[in-house]
């Protein structure tokens, strides 16, 4: 039973580790760290975003795999720590954190979405392809707008919690 322990445990760090590599090769490959940094006017600290990252991506894999230890919500609502007021205040607070986590979360994936079909050069081939000389940047802004009012829709109308 121990040997049997071990041997998941083994796998299951083995496994982790390769699927954040495969995460971090895909964020080194399409150079959106250095990118990011060129565009913040702060390429002397690469490394600290880069840093910021990896310690991302392992606080978020330890918080998925030991959830019990994540939810700050529970342990807040359980003392009572704003008194009377502490579901309503604690909700505020959630939707608040939430809605700026969400911004940054949606910006990322859109700049890594962007730059791997820049590092394909799908962008350039495909405007060529369709004969579409000027106004690019609106047609990106076009689709950008549009997945954010599908997203704003999907969760205002709670869409995700049935299915429908």
């Amino acid at each position: 039973m121990f040997l049997k322990q071990v041997f998941l445990g083994i796998c299951g760090l083995s496994f982790g580790l390769l699927a954040s590599a495969g995460v971090f090769t895909v964020l080194v490959s399409v150079g959106l760290i250095p990118r990011f940094a060129g565009k913040m006017h702060v390429a002397k600290k690469v490394f600290v975003l880069e840093e910021a990252v990896v310690l991302g991506t392992i606080v978020g894999g330890l918080f998925s795999v030991f959830s019990e230890y994540a939810q700050i919500g529970t342990f807040v609502l359980s003392r009572q720590v704003f008194g009377g007021q502490t579901v309503l205040v604690w909700k505020w607070i959630s939707n608040i954190f939430f809605s700026i986590w969400g911004i940054f979360a949606g910006m990322f994936v859109g700049c890594l979405a962007l730059a791997i079909a820049e590092m394909l050069n799908s962008i350039p081939i495909f405007s060529r392809r369709i004969g579409f000389r000027h106004g690019l940047g609106v047609a990106i802004t076009a689709a950008a707008l549009g997945k954010m009012t599908g997203s704003l829709i999907y969760f205002s109308q709670g869409i995700f919690l049935s299915g429908r």
